[in-house]
């Protein structure tokens, strides 16, 4: 290491060693790198995903769905490994040209229908469905308001915060310090509303809850970034409170475990493509007798 301030480069260019612990796939440019056909289950939408909090949101969305019997919400979770750099492949990319997880396929129509971005799987899945956003002007606008929050700031959470607290090849006082105070301060944003409202939107469960949740619900509870402490987190406690009232439904606790691979192996389901598999197909029922 060197105390040389550092001078940008007229012209910037791709060093493959800076990035911390996601060098390997990190790149400047889009596009596959190589070529994979994703597999299609049986069901009409088709997942391809991972249990990060942007993937969470959906498969809790779908379970809540599933939950209120809305048959045609069935699905198929497939795991991509973004750390295998699986969302670089060819058929992952003709959903999601910007490799990002997650992405959905519809096949319930006479043609397939791709969405990606998890607020707008969100928010196709509550028009679908007619679900989880409301009905009145009024709160379906306060659920939106939201939705759109969680959605520009949780890059200040993860790639802000969480990156240079705990991914960083270094610590760098400035940018821990610059971030730490908008998580703290979008965590006071969430706490003022939750002070007076039981849920986001107000009274009413909405796909707004389901996105902020799986970030913030997880910040609450030190889950994420081994921050808890360093972010004081328990001095939410109207955060606190939403978190653990969410936390409890039936349908958020399934849809925590769809395509999670790290945790309790009773808590990981790699993929999903029964209700049953909750039962049956969870790591610790089927990792290898000792």
């Amino acid at each position: 290491m060197t105390d040389t301030p550092y001078v940008p480069p007229k012209v910037w260019t791709w060093n493959k060693e800076n990035g911390g612990q996601f060098a390997n796939i990190n790149r400047p440019i889009a596009g596959p790198t190589h070529d994979k056909e994703l597999p299609v289950g049986k069901h009409p939408l088709q997942l391809y995903s991972l249990a990060t909090p942007n993937g969470v949101k959906v498969t809790v969305m779908l379970e809540e769905l599933l939950a209120l019997g809305h048959k045609g919400a069935e699905y198929d979770a497939w795991l991509i490994r973004i750390g295998n750099g699986e969302q670089f492949g060819s058929g992952f990319v003709d959903i999601n040209p910007n490799s990002k997880i997650p992405a959905l396929m519809d096949r319930s129509g006479p043609e397939p229908i791709r969405v990606f971005e998890s607020g707008s799987i969100l928010l196709y899945l509550a028009e679908k469905f007619g679900a989880f956003l409301p009905k009145d002007i009024k709160t379906r606008a306060e659920a939106m308001s939201w939705l759109f929050w969680q959605m520009g700031s949780a890059p200040y959470l993860g790639g802000g915060f969480g990156h240079f607290y705990a991914y960083a090849p270094t610590k760098i006082e400035y940018a821990i310090d610059r971030f730490a105070m908008e998580t703290k301060r979008q965590l006071d944003v969430l706490d003022r509303r939750l002070a007076d409202n039981e849920y986001l939107a107000g009274k009413e469960y909405t796909i707004a809850d389901m996105a902020v949740w799986p970030w913030y619900g997880a910040l609450a509870k030190g889950l994420v970034y081994g921050a808890g402490e360093f972010l004081s987190v328990q001095d939410y406690k109207n955060v606190q409170r939403w978190t653990d009232q969410i936390a409890k439904r039936p349908a958020v606790k399934r849809g925590r475990m769809v395509n999670r691979i790290s945790g309790d192996p009773a808590s990981q389901l790699h993929e999903r493509h029964d209700a049953s598999d909750f039962e049956t197909k969870t790591q610790d029922k089927l990792a290898p007798a000792m």
